[in-house]
């Protein structure tokens, strides 16, 4: 765990949950799926649904024609920035994107998107055998715990005139 990363705890039982997952990078990708399936099961989270898309780009169009019909949505990709401005669009794009729907729908994202320099920052943080974070895990624990949160908030009665 990172320095300064807080621990995160949350009942997830009953939660729908769909993981949706770039394809581009497979072996970090393939890292921050599973660490992502190892956060959802560590909530108690088993009603999971895995999609898989190209790359990072097409994240945010997956979100928004699936956040209606789960509690919460993970969101995992990897860009490494290249010799070309590609990197700089694709981050945008995605976080953007993600973030719109996520605040659009009121649907919990976790967003796993690795935005690295080099393929070797990304397997650090891909939830590998040696990987020194697991952003997948962390993502996916994320939206779990913003669902449960906001679900403790009480509702605020209509305002009578």
């Amino acid at each position: 765990m990172k320095d300064g990363a807080p621990t995160i705890d949350a009942d997830g039982s009953g939660l729908r949950v769909a993981v949706v997952a770039a394809s581009w990078h497979e072996q970090v990708m393939d890292g921050l799926l599973d660490g992502a399936r190892r956060g959802l099961a560590d909530a108690g989270v088993t009603d999971v649904e895995v999609v898989r898309v190209p790359g990072t780009f097409e994240l945010s169009v997956a979100c928004a024609a699936l956040a209606g019909r789960f509690d919460a949505l993970v969101a995992l990709g990897v860009v490494i920035r290249g010799g070309t401005p590609h990197f700089d669009y694709v981050c945008h794009a995605a976080t953007s994107g993600i973030t719109e729907v996520s605040v659009r729908t009121a649907t919990p994202i976790g967003f796993g998107v690795l935005t690295c320099d080099d393929e070797q920052q990304a397997l650090d943080r891909a939830g590998l055998p040696g990987s020194a974070e697991d952003k997948g895990h962390e993502a996916a624990s994320a939206a779990v715990a913003t669902v449960v949160a906001l679900r403790a908030v009480p509702s605020t009665p209509a305002a009578t005139t």
